[in-house]
């Protein structure tokens, strides 16, 4: 009886972690698009938080101000971190059916 009961407990683990890794590669192809100062500083992150590709207007590019451009592009990095973080949260919640799992949910 309690074989059983592992077996079931095992194969459970194991179609958690192909789910896992499942999970992990469609976050891998999400995109997040952010946008600060009025859209002076555009970015996009996939949702594992990394930086995919950042554009910025040209009037963002004071020379006399470079600390507003820093200042933007430190929000939008940010801002994209905050989101993939949200996404991952969300998904990973999904993926644990409501247990509560320390690191994976909320």
């Amino acid at each position: 009886m309690f074989k059983g009961d592992l077996g079931d407990l095992l194969r459970k683990a194991q179609e958690m972690g192909e789910s896992l890794k499942s999970k992990q590669a469609e976050l891998a192809a999400r995109r997040i698009p952010v946008s600060v100062g009025g859209g002076m500083v555009k970015m996009e992150f996939n949702g594992k938080g990394e930086a995919l590709s950042i554009a910025i207007d040209k009037e963002a590019v004071n020379p006399n101000d470079l600390a507003m451009l820093q200042d933007l592009v430190l929000s939008a990095v940010n801002e994209g971190v905050r989101e993939a973080q949200r996404l991952q949260q969300a998904e990973m919640a999904k993926l644990a059916g409501g247990l509560r799992i320390p690191g994976l949910t909320a």
